[in-house]
């Protein structure tokens, strides 16, 4: 990219530099765009620093110099400390600038950010992503957004780097919403092939032989087949860990009881998913959503 297209971009300040979010960082770094990074572990920090980021000393720091702040945390008691109190990104953010929040948060949760950034004259957006690891690295994410459609059509250019298609859902909290809908899908779907395949095998049927038959179905979904290899090798190293699942599967629970929308499928998975998130904290692991299908087994293993 050019100097003078990389000076008439906006300058981005990038909060957490988890898996998801190191990944656009990178991306946006590599589009020509002037990043400042945060995040609570350094390191993480310098890595990106070596491509070229500045790296802010602290949330209230790194929005008082840019343009547009984007978050990627973990859950939203990370989102509020990195936005809320005397270090946070809405002190230090000038009028006018955009927050564009990427967690997976409640929708409540990205309805107060956005009702205490307009209180202070800034622009905020709810955008969490559908994809993981591979998707991020490659730009390949879906973007679901919420807030106001001018300030969406805005900085689409930029969510454009990031994703494979930005969808403008509603006023804030829709995109934090739409979601939660979508993940529904995602631990059913990964419960469902759990579930199918202990069935099978306590059948006697060999695990190899029955996923060859699942592939030659319609009814199999990509996320469901991108696990295969986890399971034809029972190992599940974390692409979108199972805590973050188990997070999600809180989260739209919540909202479920919220209002009034029963969800008997989505209860029973979240306790599958309460389980296995146990075991792994036991067990000092971090392992991918896809170990629900081990958690299955009738053996244990």
């Amino acid at each position: 990219m050019s100097e003078s297209k990389g000076a008439s971009l906006p300058r981005v300040g990038f909060i957490g530099l988890g898996g998801m979010g190191g990944r656009m960082a990178t991306r946006l770094l590599a589009a020509g765009y002037h990043v400042t990074v945060y995040n609570r572990t350094r390191l993480r920090a310098e890595m990106l620093a070596r491509s070229g980021a500045v790296i802010a000393e602290s949330p209230r720091a790194l929005a008082a110099s840019v343009d547009v702040v984007l978050s990627s945390v973990a859950d939203g008691a990370a989102l509020t400390q990195v936005m809320f109190g005397a270090l946070g990104a809405l002190l230090g953010a000038r009028p006018g600038s955009v927050i564009i929040d990427v967690s997976t948060v409640n929708p409540r949760e990205s309805l107060q950010l956005s009702e205490a950034g307009v209180a202070r004259g800034l622009e905020v957006l709810d955008a969490p992503v559908s994809g993981s690891l591979p998707q991020a690295a490659d730009g390949q994410l879906v973007i679901f957004v919420g807030g106001e459609r001018r300030v969406f059509d805005r900085c689409r250019p930029l969510l454009d780097v990031l994703g494979k298609a930005a969808m403008f859902m509603g006023p804030s909290g829709s995109g934090s919403m739409t979601k939660l809908c979508v993940n529904v899908l995602l631990g059913l779907g990964m419960q469902s092939l759990g579930e199918s395949l202990a069935l099978g095998e306590r059948a006697g049927l060999p695990r190899a032989r029955l996923l060859e038959a699942f592939a030659e179905t319609s009814v199999l979904s990509p996320s469901q087949r991108s696990k295969f290899d986890n399971i034809q090798r029972d190992e599940y190293p974390a692409a979108f860990p199972q805590r973050l699942m188990f997070k999600d599967f809180s989260l739209i629970m919540q909202s479920a009881l919220e209002l009034a929308v029963a969800m008997p499928a989505t209860a029973a998975a979240t306790q599958v998913a309460a389980a296995e998130h146990a075991r792994e904290q036991a067990a000092h692991v971090d392992e991918d959503l896809s170990a629900v299908v081990r958690a299955m087994r009738s053996d244990g293993r």
